[in-house]
């Protein structure tokens, strides 16, 4: 599996991140995608739990994410 840091942007100041944990860079284009419109719910890596309604989103960014050890 490859993590991935997904960036909801809502202004230029604004934005919350997330990471996921999918096959490839396509399948984690396509849970994006598939979550369009409508409200998803994560815990972030500090703990903190997050409900975001994805229509309000401005700019959505994708990248693989490299932990360093």
């Amino acid at each position: 599996m490859k993590e991935f840091k997904v960036t909801y942007f809502f202004d230029e100041e604004h934005y919350i991140r997330r990471f996921i944990y999918m096959e490839s860079q396509e399948a984690a284009e396509q849970l994006i995608q598939s979550e369009r419109e409508r409200y998803i719910s994560f815990t972030d890596s500090r703990g903190i739990y997050h409900e975001l309604n994805t229509r309000n989103v401005r700019v959505t960014q994708i990248s693989e994410y490299f932990r360093d050890q």
